[in-house]
């Protein structure tokens, strides 16, 4: 069976939706983009926090990741919604 043939349909051989398609590769990227946004953050916020790698965070840089965590994902909200609003 090929990735757009349903696996629930009832007629052996049918097609999914335009509409199903859509929202299999909505659901692709939405995991993608989320990876990718995952990864970035962790690598700039630990470049910027963790000053001395080791088994555990210090204090001072647990509390840092979390408001870079947190900037970054702020930022990402705001441009998001600013890309969308313009169309």
């Amino acid at each position: 069976m090929d990735s757009f043939s349903s696996s629930h349909s009832n007629a052996p051989g049918s097609k999914i939706s335009q509409e199903d398609i859509m929202d299999q590769v909505k659901a692709q990227l939405a995991q993608a983009y989320a990876e990718e946004f995952l990864e970035i953050v962790r690598g700039k916020c630990f470049d910027k926090c963790i000053t001395k790698p080791g088994s555990s965070l210090s204090g001072s840089e647990g509390s840092c990741i979390s408001r870079c965590v947190e900037r970054y994902i702020e930022a990402t909200g705001i441009v998001g919604r600013a890309l969308f609003s313009q169309r």
